[in-house]
């Protein structure tokens, strides 16, 4: 019982690293600045 539970969080432990890397790998600090997100204005 107890290997299923270990095994299981591992699964879970894995998924989310995963998604944090995926996520934030492509950024050099983080999150985006909302600014960026909006068209310069004219």
């Amino acid at each position: 019982m107890w290997l299923i539970l270990l095994e299981a969080l591992g699964a879970l432990v894995l998924l989310i690293f995963i998604v944090w890397w995926t996520m934030f790998s492509g950024r050099r600090r983080g999150e985006r600045r909302h600014d960026a997100d909006e068209p310069p204005a004219p």
